[in-house]
């Protein structure tokens, strides 16, 4: 009988769960125990939601997309076999580690009364993460296909940080969409699942900035803000940048500086923001600061440990922060604000710092399972101290690999559970537009504040960046008027 799981005007029903194994026999039961850089992001439900309009009638309907998930993801699981596995405390460590035995990944079958359209997308809250279905703590991968009255369908894959970050959670969709399309995964796409690559040393050994770097995530909450000032405090939006504007932060972010370089698309939007900051915080503190979590597969310079982590499954990530007084970041030109963001992003020389992380972690590790392991966040994110944002990209390839054959998700969002009720810092996810139109989409957790000066614009040369994500911009409903002839003129410029 279909259960009402979700509350509110979105209500999904659960029609069918079912467990899908790997199909390959002859893969070898095992147990794989997290990398150190796994711990530090602790253990926290991720997903990526993929939102796809009613499929042309040529593809099928709904049950053809079900049919294609329940045929199709046993050889996905052939590659990533640890997905199918559960997730699991070490009896003697009392750490989290994956035991491969080839339980199975959940397959969930859903339905929703409502359409795609009538979703506020603006806010993520009320609307995407309704969607989701809740699921076991230890399960490694739920995949979950939901039907909506419009005859569009969304897809989200729910795994764990533990298990995944965001490279290697774009590499699974990506890597579902070329088997279901092709039948096969190019040897050069193949995951690599082997943890070995980061290891402590005999003698750990790293600087003290790492002590400063992190905090403990107490259960007291002595050192965070209290619960309540954190929910007040932040609200949650879903904005989209148009290319023709990712293309003007560029050029402005890129006019002769210090360095000379070209911005990167986020290192432009990140001056945008830290711009836009410092205009919220004047007055009220001389300081603000902005963070980055940064991918480490390309920044990592050793050709072996490069060949390492090329497709890997696993946290391969760094946290950076820069720190500036407000009239500096005011008084600066975007393209001085995008310079400064790009010497933070690449001073830490990272082939040692992600092996300092490997060893700090190995030091803070609690000594015996009566004693429970002790969580740690970063320091800049607990809300004490200056202002800050913190900025994490998604993998840009995720833009063109969402096409299993219904064609590109109007958007693929990555969402989180919160397991740190209070932290009280901005964050803001970037993830390119599926399709490869050059836009994006961004994903914040801010400062009411800061959201408002975001959707104003800076009245300037830039004008309106930020805008608030609607069906309309997703194909979820026609344009009309005015929108339309906009959706025309941004089409034809990319």
């Amino acid at each position: 009988m279909a259960t009402c799981i979700n509350g509110g005007e979105l209500q999904v029903r659960v029609v069918s769960r079912r467990l899908v194994q790997a199909s390959d026999e002859s893969l070898r039961l095992h147990v794989l125990a997290v990398s150190n850089l796994d711990l530090l992001p602790q253990s926290i439900q991720v997903s990526m939601i993929c939102i796809y309009p009613n499929p042309p009638t040529s593809a099928g309907g709904f049950h053809d997309v079900v049919a294609a998930f329940a045929a199709g993801l046993p050889s996905l699981l052939n590659h990533f076999f640890p997905l199918a596995g559960r997730i699991v405390s070490n009896p003697c460590s009392g750490l989290p580690e994956i035991h491969c035995h080839n339980q199975g990944a959940e397959l969930v079958v859903g339905e929703a009364d409502v359409a795609l359209a009538s979703l506020d997308y603006g806010r993520v809250g009320e609307s995407i993460q309704k969607i989701l279905l809740p699921y076991a703590g230890d399960v490694a991968l739920s995949v979950q296909v939901v039907s909506f009255a419009c005859g569009g369908f969304t897809v989200a894959w729910g795994t764990n940080h533990v298990v995944v970050d965001g490279s290697a959670l774009s590499m699974l969709v990506g890597s579902w969409s070329e088997l279901a399309r092709s039948g096969t995964l190019a040897a050069g796409a193949r995951p690599n699942h082997d943890r070995s690559v980061f290891r402590p040393r005999a003698t750990p050994s790293y600087g003290a900035s790492l002590d400063e770097a992190f905090t403990p995530l107490d259960g007291n909450g002595e050192r965070q803000i209290n619960v309540l000032t954190r929910d007040q405090s932040l609200v949650r939006r879903l904005y989209y940048v148009e290319a023709a504007d990712i293309a003007r932060l560029q050029e402005m972010a890129s006019l002769p500086a210090a360095d000379g370089e070209r911005a990167t698309r986020v290192q432009a939007i990140s001056a945008y923001l830290w711009k836009a900051l410092a205009g919220v915080v004047r007055e009220r503190d001389a300081r603000c600061r902005m963070g980055w979590w940064v991918d480490g597969r390309r920044r990592l310079a050793s050709p072996e440990l490069r060949a390492a982590t090329r497709n890997y499954v696993g946290n391969v990530v760094a946290y950076t922060v820069a720190e500036a007084t407000v009239e500096e970041i005011q008084r600066k030109p975007l393209a001085e604000v995008a310079s400064m963001a790009r010497r933070a992003i690449a001073a830490p020389a990272y082939d040692e710092h992600f092996q300092e992380l490997v060893d700090w972690v190995e030091e803070h590790k609690a000594p015996a399972p009566e004693q429970e392991q002790q969580r740690y966040v970063e320091a800049a994110t607990v809300g004490l101290g200056s202002p800050t944002v913190s900025v994490t990209a998604f993998a840009p390839s995720l833009a063109a690999d969402t096409d299993f054959g219904y064609g590109h998700a109007a958007m693929a969002l990555p969402v989180s559970s919160s397991s740190g009720a209070r932290l009280c810092s901005g964050f803001v996810r970037i993830i390119a537009r599926p399709g490869g139109d050059g836009s994006c989409f961004a994903s914040v957790l801010v400062w009411p504040r800061l959201a408002a000066a975001l959707e104003a614009g800076d009245g300037e040369r830039l004008g309106r960046i930020f805008k608030p994500v609607t069906a309309e911009y997703l194909g979820l409903r026609p344009a009309s008027g005015s929108s339309a002839k906009r959706a025309g003129m941004i089409t034809s410029k990319i």
